[in-house]
């Protein structure tokens, strides 16, 4: 182990929420085989980042965002001896949770619901609460931390561990650090996955021109996106390995911010994605609406919804079913209910339910 030591003893790290009797796989590999065995984790390669529901084989989808930030994280933490089986697992879970319709997606939901929607939080209800028929993956510690505390959206140079345990029972509060390195190393390794896959995803869709990226970051981080992930990461470890914290250096960092900024303005904000952005945000809200006033009238009686000769509300229904004892258990609360099973889905399942309720002229728009 090199000058980076987790505070937590290795026995809390490993800990699960119902203890299991280990393998020769160990308790993090043991975690990435759950994850990628789950239905959250499948449904990944019918999410996407920025450009929903693509034709283009060639755009970024959310199973392929993970593998590159399980990918980096294990790179960069196999530099600085670090748990590899543990950052990967992370890697691999982060965005289990995700909405569908990427930023959009998250966005519309977060807007829609009194509660709110963070994926990160959302993603470990996934792990804890709704896979395998609510009985969920029964991940460590470790894992289920990094999952929470992962967000890679906000401009850090550099990250340290929580001073103390993380409460991941208060599921509805994000963490400001995650409680290892391994997960400092996650957080950092998803920004460093989407900066350069974005612009050449934007590039791909014709919605900017690889010559209006600034000359600096050009010339200093790259235009590829191999070239950015290989600079961003030894740069990573080399500062890392000097400072004794997980973090960039300062000029890259500033190249970071600078071209964060670039990708808001020219490709989240570009006005040829407005459309497809509110069309996102009509088809949530028109499912919300119908959801709800579906799950009013019928509750859990499921042969009602059986009997509906609506193919959503058929499966809608067989979905209440298969987590009936944890609705039961959290006093089958609506905008829960409706929030998980709009999250849940694909973006292609959430047009195709969209169509369904179009044609019954049951959408009440």
């Amino acid at each position: 182990m090199g000058k980076f030591k987790n505070s937590l003893t290795a026995e809390t790290l490993a800990g699960r929420v119902r203890p299991r009797p280990e393998d020769i796989r160990g308790p993090f590999f043991r975690d990435q085989t759950a994850i990628i065995h789950s239905l959250a984790f499948r449904r990944l390669k019918h999410k996407t980042q920025v450009f929903f529901s693509p034709e283009n084989d060639h755009i970024c989808t959310r199973i392929e965002h993970s593998l590159h930030v399980a990918t980096i994280s294990a790179t960069i933490c196999r530099a600085l001896e670090l748990d590899v089986d543990l950052a990967t697992a992370i890697g691999l879970g982060h965005d289990l949770g995700h909405a569908p319709f990427g930023h959009a997606g998250e966005k519309a939901l977060n807007d829609m619901f009194a509660r709110g929607f963070i994926h990160e939080i959302h993603s470990l209800r996934v792990v804890d609460s709704l896979e395998n028929y609510g009985q969920g993956l029964n991940l460590t510690y470790a894992v289920r931390d990094g999952i929470v505390a992962h967000c890679g959206e906000v401009d850090e140079q550099f990250l340290e561990i929580a001073a103390g345990p993380n409460d991941l029972q208060k599921a509805d509060k994000q963490p400001t650090l995650p409680s290892t390195w391994e997960g400092c190393v996650v957080r950092l390794s998803d920004s460093i996955a989407y900066l350069g896959r974005d612009l050449e995803d934007a590039v791909a869709a014709n919605l900017i021109n690889i010559d209006e990226l600034p000359a600096d970051i050009r010339n200093k981080l790259g235009a590829a996106n191999r070239d950015i992930i290989n600079n961003l990461v030894w740069d990573v470890i080399d500062w890392s390995r000097k400072n004794g914290k997980i973090g960039f250096s300062p000029h890259m960092f500033a190249l970071i911010k600078d071209f964060k900024q670039f990708s808001r303005e020219k490709i989240y904000s570009n006005p040829k994605m407005s459309y497809w952005n509110d069309y996102a945000t009509f088809v949530l809200q028109s499912l919300y609406r119908y959801l709800a006033e579906i799950f009013i009238t019928n509750g859990a009686d499921f042969d009602r919804y059986a009997s509906s000769r609506t193919a959503l509300n058929v499966k809608f229904g067989k979905y209440l079913k298969s987590l009936q004892e944890r609705y039961t258990a959290e006093g089958w609360d609506r905008e829960i209910i409706v929030r998980d099973y709009l999250a849940g889905m694909t973006d292609a399942y959430a047009l195709h339910c969209f169509q369904n309720i179009l044609s019954t002229g049951t959408t009440g728009l």
